[in-house]
């Protein structure tokens, strides 16, 4: 589990084919304290350490988290949002974040707001994804709230903070990102349909 805090950006060195998979080897600055079989996200997708050393590790995506994430359309040179996951006496400061993305989405519009950023997005809503006034979002591995929040799209507001350790800097109108909704969200929207049935 994982809270949507990024930690720091780490970048593609390589991307290896196997088979269907994928392994991916990245360089940051968190490499020298991860272990194998650690959970560890990727813009927003959680993936397990499969060799590590002191500059780089290296993680496995299979053929379904590369159909349902923009993992597989990384590039060697580009950055990645990355997240240890929670300790159990770990503190919340952002929200409960499973790293199982539910859809790809689309950047928008980008907006620059003395000193902040209003980014819109937009996704499919037919897979039963929705957003709500003031609700929880993980774009990219990142908590953010959302507003203006409609059927298929929603706004968010970047502070400088954010923007600078993040990949958020980087993004453009067009670009994809991983969306994963909010998890009490789903399962209320789920009671609610069971109801109805």
């Amino acid at each position: 589990m994982f809270t949507g805090i990024i930690e720091t950006t780490g970048r593609v060195i390589s991307m290896e084919s196997e088979g269907t998979n994928i392994h991916l080897e990245v360089e940051s600055d968190l490499a020298g304290e991860l272990k194998v079989d650690q959970s560890l996200a990727h813009d927003g997708v959680c993936l397990t350490v499969v060799k590590c050393n002191k500059k780089t590790h290296i993680v496995t995506a299979v053929e379904e988290t590369l159909k349902k994430t923009t993992l597989g359309g990384l590039k060697p040179g580009q950055h990645v949002n990355i997240e240890r996951c929670m300790p159990a006496n770990g503190r919340f400061d952002g929200h409960i974040v499973q790293g199982h993305v539910d859809q790809i989405g689309e950047c928008i519009s980008i907006e620059e707001k003395d000193g902040s950023w209003i980014m819109r997005f937009e996704y499919d809503n037919a897979g039963g994804n929705v957003t709500v006034e003031k609700g929880s979002i993980c774009i990219n591995g990142i908590s953010l709230t959302c507003y203006d929040s409609t059927e298929n799209a929603f706004s968010v507001a970047i502070i400088p903070y954010t923007y600078e350790h993040t990949t958020l800097k980087t993004l453009k109108v067009g670009d994809e990102v991983n969306m994963e909704f909010d998890v009490i969200g789903k399962y209320v929207k789920r009671m609610l349909a069971d109801v109805q049935l």
